[in-house]
């Protein structure tokens, strides 16, 4: 009996000591699940919340003069001497900080993925990298579709299941979000107003680097079959067919 006992209990081993017996009963009675527990031994606390004390918002001090009474009362905390005429909001003080996006498992460097919102929307493109932002670097390359290096947020692109390895293309380290900030620049209203038909002009240095960076992709995209005139097609949608329903 010993022994069937033992490997019984040891089948419950990681279990609750008390549990029902076949017959519906428990194994120890509240009595002894007590003394088991120690429930003698614990320090009982008082549950009953404490009074509040209030704070002192006046205070006791001596006025000079013999007609002053000695004494007066004054608030701890003087009122204002003047109110605002108009209720302003204040504002309130923000702790939260914006942490750059994740990146999504499907979009990796070398991945072609389809851009689905800007001036370039439909183009395919090559992802370089993520930057600190959370935005994505990519590039056409320029040579085949004309889009040249810049940001895009991941939540405007479908990536394919199309790789390139890029592992042995250099992707300077100065291609980062100040890279392509713009400066900020005051427009008056009759600067708005009036039509400059001037395009603003690309910098050199910008050009040297988008051609250094194609110069690097080109070879490895006319080495893959097709993938060039891939990448030059526009992405588009046929009768009857559905993005939720394509493979890309």
């Amino acid at each position: 009996v010993r022994s069937f006992y033992s490997e019984k209990m040891a089948k419950r081993k990681g279990q609750p000591r008390n549990f029902v017996l076949p017959g519906g009963v428990m194994r120890y009675s509240r009595s002894v699940m007590s003394i088991k527990k120690a429930l003698y031994k614990r320090k009982k606390y008082d549950t009953k919340p404490k009074a509040a004390v209030a704070k002192a918002t006046t205070k006791t001090v001596e006025v000079g003069g013999a007609k002053n009474g000695k004494t007066r009362v004054v608030a701890l905390r003087a009122a204002p001497r003047f109110y605002p005429t108009v209720d302003v909001r204040r504002k309130l003080p923000n702790h939260k900080h914006a942490k750059p996006a994740k990146l999504r498992a499907s979009i990796t460097p070398g991945t072609i993925a389809i851009l689905l919102a800007g001036p370039h929307r439909g183009r395919r493109v090559v992802v370089l990298k993520q930057l600190t932002s959370g935005l994505l670097l990519v590039t056409g390359p320029f040579k085949f579709n004309g889009v040249p290096l810049k940001r895009v947020n991941q939540a405007y692109v479908i990536a394919t299941s199309q790789k390139l390895d890029i592992s042995k293309v250099n992707v300077d380290a100065k291609f980062d979000d100040a890279y392509f900030a713009r400066p900020a620049e005051k427009k008056s209203k009759a600067v708005f107003l009036k039509k400059d038909e001037k395009k603003p002009e690309i910098a050199a240095s910008r050009k040297a680097d988008q051609k250094a960076v194609d110069n690097q992709l080109v070879p490895l995209i006319k080495a893959v079959p097709h993938l060039n005139s891939y990448l030059s097609a526009y992405f588009s949608l046929g009768s009857g067919q559905f993005p939720h329903e394509l493979k890309f």
